[in-house]
């Protein structure tokens, strides 16, 4: 079964709003075994949305459309769908009582710019809006099914949730997906696909290997697809990510599609340790990729954001003089660094991170880019020079993964 995406508005081809939605119903048609076959956005211009329409006709079985629905007349994917169909605009009295009791719970006055939004093409089938006032509208055509919700996020997400994703599995005799994810960091995907070349060429063709690369990091996706036995599937999706994970397991961070900071936390978390840090050029970056999940505090302490070379002295305890012999971007300062935190913020681990981000401080021996990190325990460490080339936010944002796998590798006892 496929599915096409279409978001009507100018804002998103302007770059005034990021399309969201997309990527949030793609996930949700795939997790009841809809395939999404093509993601368009269109402007608000009646040609060009009915040209969408009619090329999405012929390449999948149901198209869903957000956006366009308000009371303004910018708005007009309403009055395209009834011309699309050759039908009139009606008013709908279940949109209708939603729009008046929307405004009576309010205490405002209904406008008739607000009571058009109760306007449906007359072959649809309403879909309630339980969080705002413009209709979803189910089509049924020609063995297609059109679904056009509103463009605001959580108005179209409760209503895929609630009504739309149910009525699909009702409509249609769905396949199975199976995904399973490895999230692997530390080794590019070429090297990856090196490795495991002989497992990938024995996958049958109904199971599929996919290489998602991002910023030190590689999430393997194996997936599985079948009109036939779901528990068959998974136990063979199952058994090539095994072998998959345990040929790999030098660089594996999480058997599940979760941010990599998330696996070192849970990690942590379940082996009741506790994490600090000592950030120079990543500024805080790496502690806010921490602290951003719940439950962090189970396992990050805190940690000191040391751009100066006072502060690397008064907060972590480097010697002057290591800094004054080896630099501020060096191992020495950045092992002590480390050892500080630990010592300072009583941790069972610490992250240092130490560099010159750009786009300028760079010296021909340590040009942009140069970066030391390092990660210990009271017993062991583990300490990298890495020479990133990007802009400042890139550098910044591998180091800061660079870290996070070194600090992995440390967690399993992956050094020798």
């Amino acid at each position: 079964m496929l599915a096409e995406i279409i978001t009507i508005g100018d804002e998103i081809l302007i770059g005034q709003i990021v399309d969201t939605n997309s990527a949030w119903m793609a996930q949700r048609l795939n997790e009841i075994g809809v395939r999404v076959k093509q993601i368009s956005s269109v402007s608000d211009d009646r040609e060009h949305i009915l040209k969408a329409f009619a090329e999405a006709t012929g390449r999948a079985d149901i198209i869903l459309i957000t956006g366009g629905l308000g009371p303004t007349k910018d708005d007009i994917t309403k009055k395209t769908l009834a011309e699309y169909f050759g039908v009139e605009l009606v008013e709908s009295e279940v949109a209708l009582n939603n729009v008046l009791e929307i405004f009576k719970r309010y205490n405002r006055p209904l406008l008739d710019t607000n009571r058009q939004q109760a306007l449906v093409p007359a072959n649809c089938e309403v879909i309630n809006n339980n969080n705002g006032t413009a209709p979803g509208m189910w089509f049924n055509h020609n063995g297609k099914v059109y679904m056009s919700m509103p463009g605001v996020p959580f108005e179209m997400m409760y209503m895929m949730d609630e009504q739309v994703l149910p009525k699909i599995k009702a409509t249609f005799k769905l396949s199975t997906i199976i995904h399973n994810t490895i999230l692997t960091v530390g080794e590019g995907e070429s090297y990856l696909a090196e490795r495991i070349a002989d497992i990938e060429n024995e996958l049958p063709p109904y199971i599929k290997l996919a290489y998602l690369p991002k910023l030190g990091q590689v999430r393997l996706r194996i997936s599985g697809y079948s009109d036939g036995d779901e528990t068959l599937l998974q136990q063979q999706v199952d058994a090539f990510t095994n072998r998959i994970a345990e040929r790999v397991s030098n660089v594996v961070a999480a058997r599940e599609d979760i941010p990599l900071e998330k696996a070192i936390l849970n990690m942590m978390t379940e082996r009741g340790l506790t994490l600090s840090t000592a950030e120079s050029c990543t500024g805080g970056f790496l502690s806010s990729l921490l602290t951003q999940h719940a439950g962090s505090s189970k396992v990050f302490l805190g940690g000191a954001v040391s751009y100066s070379n006072q502060l690397k002295q008064s907060i972590l305890g480097v010697n002057a003089a290591t800094i004054q012999q080896f630099g501020a971007v060096s191992e020495e300062t950045v092992i002590e660094m480390a050892n500080g935190a630990l010592k300072n913020f009583a941790s069972d681990y610490a992250i240092a991170v130490t560099g010159i981000a750009g786009p300028d401080g760079g010296t021909p021996d340590k040009p942009v880019g140069t970066v030391w990190i390092a990660v210990v325990t009271a017993s062991k460490q583990l300490v990298k020079k890495f020479t990133f080339r990007g802009k400042r936010q890139q550098n910044i944002e591998r180091s800061a993964i660079s870290a996070l796998g070194m600090l992995n590798t440390l967690l399993n006892d992956k050094v020798i």
